[in-house]
């Protein structure tokens, strides 16, 4: 595109740019990703205004800037930078006509579910995905305008904070398939009920075309609230379940020694084998979703098990696992937690804890709870004590104390920070500990997990 064609699309104005400049590498908010013809965008923050890297961006390789003031260096200047650059994003889709563009939003196994997709269609196209979890109204965009005409599959991550943001993002970037993982208890503070975030996920399935345009809806049947979203859609649904009749299904669900699943995968009369290499029961079901997607749009089913069992963790801080050279195995899930991710982190971290070995669990509080907090934080204190984890590290302040006025009968240690928490990992491990390193992630323990897996030595082998 031209700036001109940007300019139009979004209602701005060009400046300094007295010859016509093409933009043909990705549009991004973040400096250190600059590509050579791509595009600088500028955004206010609390701590750092974009605006004051625009000439570094330039000089890294970005034809122009998207601003809302003039910067001194080719830009397309508009009043609100961030709808700007949705619309600039709409314009990409809008000429990827080849490209089947898939959503996947949920309160918990987006992520997750998002990664085994990206790994899995590449066997059918150049797919384009999410990367970590850029799932909101800045993520969106980038993700979108690093599509190419060769683009087969675009897989995108939907977060919501609210109700109308899961919309918001389907009008970024309209969808042919919809994935709806789980209504979960993430950000109750802020919906205020299961109800309210049932509510807002599903807005992906109402944005879907009909099912004789295409359209493709992919709900998980053993959620009732993800499930009921089939009255929601006018798009063909396709319904996956390990516990609850559904179109996919995954059957004789086993775990091995490291606590990975393995099932039989069934759909319209035909069964193939998946042996996952994904760490944790509950990636059955996210598995299960990938591979519903993938089924529903015709792929063959023994060629989908094959691509499933092949994909692995690929975003930080999601059920990566590591054992370190003295025989410490660290689950590094730090990256984020909500209430069932959380269950779901303890159970794979039972499932792992083989005999003569000690489960450790190290968390840090969960946010957006609201008035819920404190009894959430007490419950799973007493999952910690219901898995018979030998050692808990409650981290944080008052709901950290939750956590360890649940767990009755584990030995408990509290830390009020990282660093404290450090100190008495490194001195209280001993080899052969299975340690899972979980929080939100304002609680920073995405660090800890770092130096848990460095220390000590250098040689580590991945599980």
């Amino acid at each position: 595109m031209t700036l001109q064609e940007i300019t139009a699309a979004v209602g701005g104005a060009v400046h300094d740019a007295p010859d016509p400049v093409a933009i043909t590498a990705p549009v991004v908010f973040d400096s250190r990703r600059i590509e050579p013809g791509g595009m600088f965008v500028a955004l206010p923050g609390e701590r750092v205004d974009g605006h004051d890297y625009a000439a570094q961006a330039i000089e890294a390789g970005a034809a122009a800037v998207l601003a809302s003031r003039p910067v001194g260096v080719p830009a397309v200047v508009v009043d609100d930078v961030p709808t700007a650059y949705g619309r600039i994003a709409r314009v990409v889709v809008d000429r990827l006509p080849k490209t089947t563009v898939i959503g996947v939003t949920g309160s918990v196994g987006k992520t997750s579910t998002k990664d085994i997709l990206a790994q899995v269609l590449p066997a059918w196209g150049e797919t384009v995905a999410t990367r970590a979890s850029n799932n909101n109204e800045l993520g969106l965009p980038y993700t979108v305008t690093r599509a190419t005409a060769n683009t087969r599959y675009l897989v995108l991550e939907m977060g919501a904070r609210g109700i109308g943001h899961v919309a918001y993002l389907t009008g970024i970037a309209p969808l042919t398939v919809g994935i709806v993982t789980r209504v979960g208890h993430a950000h109750l503070g802020e919906f205020g009920s299961v109800e309210n975030i049932a509510h807002a996920k599903g807005e992906i399935v109402e944005a879907l075309p009909a099912a004789h345009d295409g359209g493709l809806a992919v709900l998980n049947a053993d959620d009732e609230l993800v499930a009921a979203m089939a009255s929601r859609t006018r798009a063909r649904v396709l319904t996956y379940g390990i516990e609850s009749p559904a179109d996919v299904r995954a059957e004789n669900v086993t775990l091995d020694e490291l606590g990975r699943a393995g099932f039989r995968l069934m759909y319209d009369g035909q069964t193939a084998e998946v042996r996952l290499r994904l760490y944790g029961l509950h990636q059955a079901s996210n598995a299960l979703a990938a591979a519903t997607v993938a089924l529903g749009l015709g792929h063959p089913i023994e060629a989908v098990a094959q691509a499933v069992s092949q994909a692995e963790a690929v975003s930080p801080g999601r059920m990566q696992v590591t054992t370190r050279a003295d025989g410490v195995t660290v689950i590094n899930d730090a990256y984020n937690a909500a209430p069932d991710a959380m269950r779901a982190a303890l159970r794979a971290l039972h499932a792992m804890t083989g005999d003569g070995q000690r489960a450790v669990a190290v968390l840090g509080e969960m946010n957006e709870l609201g008035e819920h907090a404190t009894q959430v934080h007490r419950e799973i204190g007493q999952q910690v004590a219901e898995i018979g984890a030998g050692w808990l590290v409650a981290i944080g302040g008052t709901n950290a104390d939750q956590y360890a006025a649940g767990a009755g009968g584990t030995v408990v240690d509290r830390a009020v920070d990282v660093q404290q928490a450090w100190e008495m990992l490194r001195d209280g491990l001993r080899p052969g500990d299975v340690v899972l390193v979980k929080a939100s992630n304002s609680a920073g323990l995405l660090a800890l997990a770092d130096k848990l897996i460095e220390e000590p030595g250098a040689i580590t082998a991945q599980a």
